[in-house]
């Protein structure tokens, strides 16, 4: 017997019932058009650069030569493709309301429209809530933020302060330098001087209430005083002591019941509340004490590198200084009570 070749032809057709979705029919016939498609290296060029591609426009023409190795590998292609990233791939609440972006995280694969709001500065809050903020200067979203309005030597987000003080309204207990009448000419505050920065413990006001006993409180420090400030004359520093101990109703106008030990020499501390920077002679304005001397008060401190003197204020410009306890010198006396 004589064996032949067997010729199989494989015809364009396309399958009947379910197996139709995977129709074996061409695009179109080799010589039309339709029938071009992209190619690998289309594909390739797509992932690595965003290259748009383009199939071949007209009728199928035969190569005059083979292909040449020039073109991608699929393991090449693959290689470009996206893979899932769930640590740092990105999510809608991450990129911009409206604009489009591939999704990378599992669950939330392919392509996305970002969600994030664009959000405004505010000047009546300094809560920065979440979201895009469009680029701004801050001094365009609350004109306070201006070098005037920061105090010289400090910087603001970038603005260098330049106010010192000048021209404003004083109205800190001790200030150094006075607006108005009395102001001393062509002077500028300095932006570390007391008048500027107000530090301390605001006066109250009234600041002495007048007991009508013969004594004064002083509603800053909560100390009773002898409302006669004069009344013992000048004494030494332990003659001082004796006399104020044995103070007491009705002595020197006194008729607050007040019983002997209960008046005592003010320490250093205390005397110095009484002083007034500001004022002509040490004692804060309109004052209720009577017959005080614009001189020399023995305090009740002794010196700690010296313990044979004393210190003692004179209220004539305020200044402290210390006296020898045991030298023939006299000082006034003035009793306070209360406090510790």
């Amino acid at each position: 017997m004589i064996s032949r070749p067997l010729l199989i032809l494989v015809c364009g057709c396309t399958l009947a019932g379910p197996a139709a979705a995977g129709s074996l029919d061409a695009p179109a016939a080799p010589t039309a058009p339709g029938s071009a498609l992209f190619t690998l290296e289309d594909l390739y060029n797509r992932l690595n650069a965003g290259t748009a591609g383009t199939p071949r426009s007209g009728v199928f023409v035969e190569p005059a030569a083979g292909p040449g190795g020039t073109m991608h590998t699929l393991t090449e292609i693959m290689n470009k493709m996206p893979t899932v990233d769930g640590t740092n791939g990105a999510g809608t609440a991450d990129v911009l309301s409206g604009k489009t972006f591939w999704g990378l995280t599992s669950g939330a694969w392919g392509a996305k429209t970002g969600t994030l709001p664009t959000q405004t500065l505010s000047d009546a809050s300094t809560t920065v809530n979440t979201g895009y903020y469009v680029a701004t200067t801050l001094n365009a979203v609350d004109s306070d933020l201006a070098a005037a309005n920061i105090k010289s030597g400090i910087s603001i987000f970038g603005v260098a302060g330049t106010y010192t003080g000048s021209g404003g309204t004083i109205s800190a207990p001790f200030p150094v330098a006075k607006t108005g009448a009395g102001a001393i000419a062509g002077y500028t505050l300095d932006p570390n001087e007391d008048g500027v920065l107000q530090k301390g413990v605001a006066w109250p006001n009234p600041r002495f209430t007048d007991n009508g006993n013969g004594t004064v409180t002083d509603n800053l420090t909560s100390l009773v005083w002898l409302k006669n400030a004069n009344c013992s004359g000048s004494k030494q520093w332990a003659a001082a002591l004796t006399w104020t101990a044995a103070l007491a109703s009705p002595s020197c106008g006194l008729n607050d019941g007040s019983v002997a030990g209960q008046w005592r020499l003010p320490n250093i501390k205390e005397f110095s509340s009484l002083v007034s920077a500001e004022a002509s002679f040490a004692l804060p304005a309109g004052h209720p004490f009577m017959d005080v001397q614009y001189d020399k008060y023995w305090s009740s401190t002794t010196c700690a590198f010296d313990t044979d003197r004393a210190w003692q204020v004179d209220f004539h410009d305020g200044y402290v200084s210390w006296m020898t306890k045991t030298d023939t010198i006299t000082l006034y006396v003035w009793p306070v009570r209360g406090g510790q």
